[in-house]
C-alpha cells in the first residue's frame, strides 16, 4: 500500500512538472517571445550552486589569489563565459586561433561574437561544413606549434570527426616516442539536452570519447567553471575535448572574475557535503541531482546526501569519488546519455573494486534511455528529478 502511495505520489508531480513546461511553452509561443532559457531545467537561476555574487564567485575554490585579491568580477553567462576565455587566450598568446563553421560572425550560440572584429580574420575564420577538414586541420595545425582552438557546431556531428581525433590526435605524441605532439588542440562542442533538439542536437558523446587514451574531456557546469576548464584545456600540453552544456549557455548567469584565471583538469569538486549517500553528476544534470536531493531530504528524515560535480570525465578524479563513498557506502551516478555504456558503468566498476567492503547497497545508475534521443518523448528521455529521487531513495532503502 505505501508503495503504490509513493508511486502516486511520484507520479502526480511528473505529471505536474510536465504541465507547468508545456503550460510556459505555450505562453512564450503565445506571445510570440522565444522559450524560456532554462528550457526543461527553469530553476538554474536559483541553485545553490550558481555564484551570483562578486563575494560568491571569488569564493570559487581553485581560483589563484591574486585574482580573489583584485576583487574584480562582471555578470556573464555561460556563453559569454566561454568567449571570454578565447578572448583571453588570443590575447595572450599569438599563435592562437580559432576557427569552425560560422565562428567569425559569432556561431549559432554567439560564443565566438566580436573575436574576428578584434583579432582579424587570419586568427578566427569560419570553415567549410566538414567536421573531418575541421578536426584535421586542427590536429595538423597543433602539430605545428600553434594553439588550435576548433569549434563543432553540435557534439552529435563530431562523428565524422572521430577517426581524426581518436586516431590521430590522441596517438600523435605516443606514435612518435614523444617526438611530435598535438597537445596545443582544443576541440569545443555543445552537448546535452536542450529541451527541443531532437535526435541529432541533443546528444551526449562523452563515453565515446573517455574509452581513448590520450584525450583529456571536460564538461563545466557553469560559468565561473566554462572560463577557467576552458583556459586550462587550451593550454593544456594534450588534446582537450570541451563539451559544453547548451541548456547552460543563457540559463546559468554568474559573476566571472574578470582576470586571467584556470581551473585544474582532473580535480572533481564536493558542491554538497553529505554522510549517507554519494550522488555524482556532471554538466547540466547537477541542477537535476540539486533538486533530486532537496525532494529525497524532505522526504526521507534525517537524510544527508553528498553532490560530487566530476567536472574532468577523462582522467576522472577517482580519489574524491573513492573517499567519498567510503563515508557514505552508497553512490548514485547520473547522466543524460544511455545507460548501457555510459560513462556511469565504469565509475560503477571503479567503486565496486575499490570500496566494495564498504557498500551498504547497489551502486545506482539513473541514465538516459537506450533508444535514440526522441523529440516528442525528451522529458520523459532524461533522468529528471522524480527518477533521479527514486535512484536515491533506492540506495538508501535497500
Amino acid at each position: 500500500m505505501a508503495s503504490m502511495l509513493r508511486q502516486s505520489t511520484l507520479v502526480q508531480a511528473a505529471r505536474q512538472g510536465l504541465r507547468s513546461f508545456h503550460a510556459s511553452a505555450r505562453a512564450a509561443q503565445a506571445s510570440g517571445s522565444p522559450p524560456p532559457a532554462g528550457g526543461f531545467m527553469p530553476g538554474v537561476a536559483h541553485s545553490k550552486f550558481i555564484r551570483g555574487t562578486p563575494e560568491l564567485a571569488l569564493a570559487t575554490p581553485g581560483l589563484p589569489a591574486e585574482i580573489v585579491k583584485s576583487g574584480a568580477t562582471t555578470k556573464m553567462n555561460l556563453f559569454q563565459a566561454v568567449n571570454n576565455a578565447m578572448d583571453t587566450a588570443l590575447g595572450t598568446d599569438p599563435t592562437a586561433v580559432v576557427f569552425g563553421e560560422d565562428v567569425a560572425f559569432g556561431g549559432v550560440f554567439r560564443c565566438t561574437m566580436g573575436l574576428k572584429e578584434k583579432y582579424g580574420g587570419d586568427r578566427v575564420f569560419n570553415t567549410p561544413l566538414v567536421e573531418q577538414g575541421i578536426a584535421g586541420f586542427a590536429v595538423g595545425l597543433a602539430s605545428m606549434g600553434h594553439t588550435a582552438i576548433a569549434e563543432i557546431q553540435f557534439g552529435d556531428y563530431m562523428f565524422p570527426a572521430f577517426d581524426q581525433l581518436v586516431n590521430e590526435a590522441a596517438k600523435f605524441r605516443y606514435r612518435s616516442g614523444n617526438e611530435f605532439s598535438c597537445g596545443g588542440l582544443t576541440v569545443r562542442m555543445p552537448i546535452m539536452a536542450v529541451g527541443h533538439g531532437g535526435h541529432y542536437h541533443s546528444q551526449s558523446p562523452e563515453a565515446y570519447f573517455a574509452h581513448t587514451p590520450g584525450l583529456k574531456i571536460v564538461i563545466p557546469r557553469s560559468p565561473i567553471q566554462a572560463k577557467g576548464l576552458l583556459l586550462r584545456a587550451i593550454r593544456e600540453d594534450n588534446p582537450v575535448i570541451f563539451m559544453e552544456p547548451k541548456i547552460l549557455y543563457r540559463a546559468a548567469v554568474e559573476q566571472v572574475p574578470t582576470g586571467d584565471y584556470e581551473l585544474p583538469i582532473g580535480q572533481a569538486e564536493v558542491l554538497k557535503e553529505g554522510k549517507d549517500v554519494t550522488v555524482v553528476g556532471w554538466g547540466s544534470q547537477l541542477y537535476v541531482l540539486e533538486n533530486a536531493i532537496q525532494m529525497a531530504e524532505q522526504r526521507i528524515p534525517g537524510l544527508s546526501c553528498e553532490l560530487i560535480d566530476l567536472r574532468t570525465i577523462a582522467p576522472w578524479d577517482i580519489e574524491t569519488v573513492v573517499n567519498s563513498v567510503n563515508k557514505t557506502g552508497r553512490l548514485v551516478v547520473a547522466h543524460e546519455a544511455p545507460l548501457t555504456g555510459g560513462f556511469a558503468s565504469e565509475i560503477a566498476a571503479t567503486i565496486q573494486k575499490e570500496c566494495f567492503l564498504r557498500l551498504e547497497a547497489p551502486i545506482q545508475r539513473v541514465c538516459g534511455w537506450d533508444t535514440p534521443f526522441p523529440l516528442i518523448y525528451e522529458k520523459f528521455y532524461v533522468p529528471d528529478m522524480v527518477r533521479c529521487y527514486e535512484g536515491i531513495r533506492r540506495a538508501v532503502e535497500f
